[in-house]
């Protein structure tokens, strides 16, 4: 009875640990976002003044004209790079 409980007990622990190696993989792509989503939280807390200028920016100018600006310094730069 001993021998049943061990083999049935040490099937459970390699089941767990298959089990847990597939919870960490599928876990990973969101633990890397979740890391940049705190990268981005640690900036945005080490410049709040930034932080505000930008959306005061976004504010005052609207969004289409922010996206205007936006593309024509796209263009700018792409012209300076070559």
């Amino acid at each position: 009875m001993t021998g049943g409980l061990t083999a049935r007990r040490e099937a459970l622990v390699a089941r767990s640990a298959a089990q847990r190696q597939a919870i960490i993989a599928a876990a990973e792509p969101l633990l890397r976002k979740a890391g940049a989503a705190d990268r981005l939280y640690a900036r945005v807390r080490h410049h709040p003044v930034m932080v505000a200028v930008i959306g005061v920016t976004v504010i005052a100018l609207g969004t289409r004209k922010l996206f205007n600006l936006a593309t024509r310094a796209m263009a700018l730069y792409a012209l300076f790079r070559r």
